[in-house]
């Protein structure tokens, strides 16, 4: 006595397989974009209370010299030995209306390395230089600053 079993209304199975290749497909483009979102190096600027905004600071154009905490430049995004810098910022300059360098270094950064990259500039015949910082984040409810004498 056998038996035939017929299914009655919709069949509830469920097709993983276009699941499957949406995934493998995000992946794949997770996999590509993610080594381009990452930077070369890291600074963590040193927080004032009351910085100047510097909007020409974040142009594709400007040059900007980084200090990193291990002391390492940073000519835009490519590492530059001290001795270079001189010459490979007044190639960059030589087109430009603004003749700002701006200095981002790290609030770690060794002191005499910051001096060193600003007297560098300086050496290339730069005179507007502008020295990169975060606003400092005051608290609510945290005390006032003291004034100065």
């Amino acid at each position: 006595m056998a038996m035939e079993v017929r299914a009655k209304g919709a069949v509830s199975n469920i097709n993983v397989t276009p699941l499957v290749d949406v995934m493998l497909v995000l992946l794949i483009i997770f996999m590509v974009v993610t080594p381009m979102l990452q930077k070369t190096f890291s600074v963590d600027m040193a927080a004032v209370e009351n910085p100047s905004t510097m909007k020409d600071a974040e142009k594709d154009t400007a040059v900007v010299v980084a200090v990193t905490r291990d002391g390492k430049l940073y000519l835009g995004n490519t590492p530059v030995q001290v001795s270079e810098l001189p010459d490979k910022i007044k190639d960059m300059l030589t087109n430009e209306f603004d003749k700002t360098v701006y200095i981002k270094a790290d609030k770690r950064a060794k002191y005499g390395v910051v001096v060193k990259a600003v007297n560098t500039v300086r050496d290339a015949k730069i005179e507007q230089i502008g020295l990169l910082t975060d606003k400092l984040e005051t608290r609510p409810g945290a005390p006032a600053a003291l004034p100065t004498p």
